[in-house]
């Protein structure tokens, strides 16, 4: 007898809002400081009060929105402090991941990158914000995946999501897109070439002209 095709589970209530308040989040939909608000939220999902209560206290845990007595939930602000050692903390982590990815290196994992730039790409040239913080995410977990160190790139993932939201707001500038472009072609120059150490050199610069930008954010907000 033929087994069935096995079929992803689908999410509960809780993993979906989770889901979709982690998305508003890192894409910019709901920016730093801005207020949660939970009733109307709530109604946009289609869900009670209580999955969302609890989507929340989990995205408190990972320091993506605060809560403050009496007034609810915010999407957390980042200060220069906290952007600067989540960026210290990612140079170290990436630049070990692309190492021993470099170690496994092989063709299909390359044409899974320069796919991932294709719509990096064509996210850019739409001016799709939402669509280019994502593809981008894409580009660079190709690249940190291909380590085979899955606890590597958890950890990676959650340094991601505390700055995803400041991302968004980045590439809302056209300069700033056109510049992510131009990084992540060397970045695949150096790739194709075997030059793992070039390619980590290019994504700590690649990173600092991202930080640069993003403290200036801050200063403003």
């Amino acid at each position: 007898m033929t087994s069935p095709t096995p079929r992803r589970r689908p999410p509960t209530t809780q993993q979906f809002v989770l889901g979709e308040l982690r998305r508003a989040i890192t894409s910019g939909e709901l920016e730093p400081g801005a207020p949660v608000r939970q009733d109307a939220l709530a109604e946009r999902l289609g869900v009670s009060r209580l999955p969302l209560r609890e989507a929340l206290k989990t995205l408190e845990a990972e320091g993506l929105v605060r809560h403050e007595a009496h007034r609810g939930y915010f999407v957390a602000v980042l200060s220069l402090v906290d952007l600067r050692e989540v960026y210290r903390l990612r140079e170290i982590l990436e630049a070990e991941a692309v190492r021993q990815a470099g170690a496994r290196w092989d063709a299909a994992t390359m044409q899974a990158l320069e796919a991932a730039q294709e719509k990096v790409e064509s996210a850019a040239q739409a001016a799709d914000v939402t669509a280019m913080t994502l593809a981008n995410r894409d580009f660079h977990f190709i690249l940190y995946e291909a380590a085979g160190m899955p606890r590597l790139v958890r950890l990676i993932a959650t340094l991601w999501d505390t700055t995803d939201a400041y991302r968004a707001l980045y590439y809302a500038e056209e300069g700033h897109r056109d510049h992510v472009l131009r990084e992540h072609r060397m970045v695949l120059d150096a790739l194709r070439a075997g030059q793992v150490e070039e390619a980590v050199r290019l994504l700590d610069e690649h990173r600092g002209h991202a930080v640069a930008a993003l403290e200036g954010i801050l200063r403003d907000s």
